[in-house]
C-alpha cells in the first residue's frame, strides 16, 4: 500500500485533474512535502507485512507514541459485552491507534469506524467498520455492518465530530457531533462508554484550519511527524446504559449534544451530566481459578466433563471474585443486576457455593449458592438473604430446621442453552444426597423488572394463584401489589381453576407480550406433585434494579419420581 496525494487531492477536488501542468506538478511538490508522503510510503512498504493490532504497534513504536491513563479508569473498559465507545478527536490518526491499542489490550474484539486518515491505512482493514460520515447520508449497508458487530458483542470505538478537534474559544474541542451513533446504540441496546483524548495539534494547523478547512486535513499524516515521543493523556468515564439515554425526551441532536458535554466534563473532573454505572470487573486469571477450585469438595461430574463442585469461602479467594463477577454479568444482561463490579455481598462469607467449572474452556459456567438453615436455627447471628426481603412466621422454624436456602443463581450467557442449569440441579441432587436431612429447599426466584407491567402482573397473578402459601409463612417487606383494575382483567381472562388451560393461556399472553415464563419459574412449578411447591409471596428489590422476587418453598419429599431419578438418583 502507498499514499498517493495526487489522487486524494484528484478524488476530493476533481476539476484539479484539469489544471494546467505547471500548477499540478507544482502544488503536487508541495503537498507531497508537507504530508511527508515519501517517509509515510517508506514506512508502509517497511512494514507492508504487518496487519491488525501488530501494525498499530509498529506506529506507535515509530513515533514512540504512547499514552497515559489511571489503573481505575482503565477498569472502566467493559472486557466483553457490547458497547459503543465514543471519543473526542484531538489529533487524527495517532489518536485513534493510540484508543485501539488501550481498548485492544483488554479485549480483542474491538473495531473502529474509519474516518480521515485512518481510511488509508489497509493495513488496519480487519479493525475497521468503514464509513465516511456519521451523518444521514451513510450508506444503510455501512450502519448494517455496525449494528451486527454490536449485536455479536463487539466493541465499537466512533469519534462523532467525524473530524479532528479545531481551535476555538474555548480552546481545542470537536466540532459538532454527528447523532449517527445514537441510532446504531440504540438498535443493539449497546451501552456508551466516553473516552476523552487529550492532546493537540500544531499552531500551524489551527492557523491553517481558519484558512482553509479542508487544506488542514492534508496535512494531518504530517502532523504525526509533530507527535514524537508524545504522550496521550486518556480519561475514561463509567458507562452509560443506553436506557438513560433514551428515556431523555429530546432529539438525537441533542443527545449527542448533551453526551458531548459530559465527555469534555470527564476531562475536567466534574460530576457526570448522565446516571452512569460500574463496569463490570474483569476476569480473573484461569490457572488461579482451577488451583483454587481444586481444593474444593467435588460433587460430581457432568457426561461432558463438567465438574460440579462445593466451594466453600475464604479471604482473598479467586474464585469468589469471579462468581461476583459473572452474576453481574449475567444478572445485567435479563435486565437485572447491581450496578455494582461484582454481585457480592456479606452472605456469601458463610454461604456455600455450588460450581459448575468447564475444565476444558477453563469457565465457571454458572453457580448457586446454599445456606444451610440448621445454621440458622442454631446460630442466632446466622442471617439467611431472603430474611432482608421476606419476614418469616415462627412456623417457618421448622422448615428452616429441615431446609436450605438457594438463591444467586446464574449462568453466564456464553453458556446459556448449553445444559448449564440443568447440571446445577444435578450438583443439587448431590447435595442432597449427602444431606438426607435436608427436605426443605426455599429461596426467591427473581422475575425481571425489564418485563412489561402487564407479563409482571400475569406472572405474579398466577403463580400466586395455582401455587399459594396457604399457611402464611412469609411475607414480603416490599410486596408487589397488583391494582384492582389489573387483578380484575386477570381473572376474567383464566380459568382459575383449570391449571393446564390457565398455563397455556399465560405463555399465549406473555408471547404477544415479547418475553416467556422465567425458566426458573417453571423449572420450580413442574418439579413437584400438586402442594410440593409454594410461592409464598413476591416483593420488589430495590436493591437489584426493582426485579420482582417470588420466594419458593419446595417440600423435596413430594418430588415427582422422573424428577427425582433425574437430579437426586444421578450425577449426570
Amino acid at each position: 500500500m502507498q499514499i498517493d496525494v495526487e489522487q486524494v487531492l484528484v478524488n476530493k477536488y476533481p476539476a484539479f485533474a484539469h489544471k494546467p501542468a505547471p500548477v499540478r506538478r507544482s502544488t503536487l511538490f508541495c503537498l507531497r512535502h508537507l504530508v511527508r508522503e515519501q517517509e509515510i510510503n517508506r514506512f508502509l512498504d517497511t512494514h507492508k507485512g504487518s496487519r491488525g493490532f501488530e501494525f498499530v504497534d509498529e506506529v506507535l513504536d515509530y513515533f514512540n507514541f504512547s499514552y497515559t491513563i489511571s489503573h481505575k479508569e482503565r477498569m472502566n473498559i467493559p472486557s466483553s459485552g457490547r458497547v459503543v465507545i465514543i471519543a473526542n478527536h484531538p489529533l487524527g490518526a495517532l489518536d485513534g491507534l493510540a484508543l485501539l491499542k488501550l481498548i485492544g489490550e483488554v479485549r480483542r474484539d474491538v473495531r473502529i469506524i474509519a474516518n480521515d486518515v485512518l481510511m488509508n491505512f489497509d493495513t488496519l482493514q480487519g479493525l475497521f467498520l468503514p464509513v465516511d460520515n456519521l451523518g444521514k447520508s451513510t450508506r444503510k449497508a455501512n450502519i448494517a455492518r455496525i449494528v451486527e458487530a454490536l449485536q455479536n458483542d463487539e466493541a465499537v470505538i466512533v469519534f462523532p465530530a467525524g473530524e479532528v478537534s479545531r481551535a476555538g474559544f474555548t480552546g481545542i474541542k470537536d466540532g459538532k457531533w454527528n447523532s449517527g451513533f445514537i441510532h446504531f446504540a440504540r438498535k443493539a441496546n449497546a451501552p456508551i462508554l466516553p473516552v476523552y483524548l487529550g492532546g493537540k495539534n500544531s499552531p500551524l494547523f489551527y492557523g491553517l484550519s481558519y484558512i482553509n478547512k479542508s487544506m488542514s486535513t492534508l496535512m494531518l499524516a504530517r502532523e504525526m511527524f509533530n507527535k514524537h515521543s508524545v504522550t496521550l493523556p486518556v480519561r475514561i468515564g463509567e458507562p452509560i446504559a443506553f436506557s438513560q439515554l433514551d428515556a431523555l425526551p429530546v432529539s438525537n441532536r441533542d443527545k449527542a449534544r448533551l453526551l458531548k458535554k459530559h465527555l469534555y466534563r470527564i476531562a475536567r473532573n466534574k460530576p457526570p451530566l448522565f446516571l452512569t454505572e460500574k463496569t463490570i470487573a474483569h476476569p480473573q486469571d484461569r490457572q488461579a481459578l482451577k488451583q483454587e477450585l481444586k481444593r474444593a469438595e467435588l460433587l460430581g461430574e457432568t457426561a461432558d466433563g463438567k465438574k460440579i463442585y462445593l466451594f466453600d469461602y475464604h479471604a482473598d479467594s479467586v474464585v469468589m471474585q469471579e462468581i461476583g463477577r459473572l452474576r453481574e454479568v449475567a444478572f445485567r444482561t435479563v435486565g437485572e443486576g447491581t450496578g455494582e463490579r461484582r454481585d457480592l455481598d456479606r452472605y456469601d462469607q458463610y454461604y456455600r457455593h455450588l460450581i459448575l467449572w468447564d475444565e476444558e474452556d477453563l469457565e465457571i459456567a454458572g453457580a448457586y449458592r446454599i445456606g444451610e438453615g440448621c445454621q440458622r436455627v442454631q446460630d442466632a447471628e446466622y442471617r439467611l438473604y431472603s430474611e432482608s426481603l421476606f419476614n418469616y412466621s415462627e412456623q417457618m422454624q421448622d422448615i428452616f430446621k429441615q431446609g436450605i436456602e438457594l438463591g444467586r443463581s446464574f449462568v453466564q450467557p456464553r453458556y446459556w442453552g448449553k445444559r448449564s442449569l440443568d447440571y446445577l440441579w444435578y450438583g443439587i441432587g448431590a447435595y442432597l444426597r449427602r444431606h438426607p436431612e435436608v427436605r426443605y429447599m426455599f429461596g426467591p426466584v427473581s422475575l425481571s423488572n425489564s418485563y412489561p407491567k402487564r407479563a409482571r402482573d400475569l406472572l405474579v397473578w398466577f403463580y400466586r394463584h395455582y401455587f399459594p402459601d396457604s399457611a402464611w409463612l412469609a411475607r414480603s417487606r416490599s410486596p408487589y401489589q397488583l391494582d384492582s383494575d389489573a387483578e380484575a382483567t386477570i381473572q376474567q381472562l383464566f380459568t382459575g381453576d383449570d391449571y393446564r388451560e390457565d398455563f397455556s393461556r399465560l405463555r399465549e399472553q406473555l408471547d404477544f407480550l415479547g418475553v416467556s415464563i422465567p425458566t426458573l419459574y417453571k423449572q420450580y412449578s413442574e418439579l413437584c406433585e400438586p402442594g410440593g411447591v409454594s410461592f409464598l409471596d413476591f416483593g420488589v428489590d430495590a436493591d437489584f434494579n426493582y426485579c420482582i422476587d417470588g420466594l419458593v418453598l419446595v417440600d423435596t419429599q413430594k418430588v415427582k419420581a422422573r424428577k427425582r431419578d433425574r437430579y437426586i438418583g444421578s450425577t449426570g
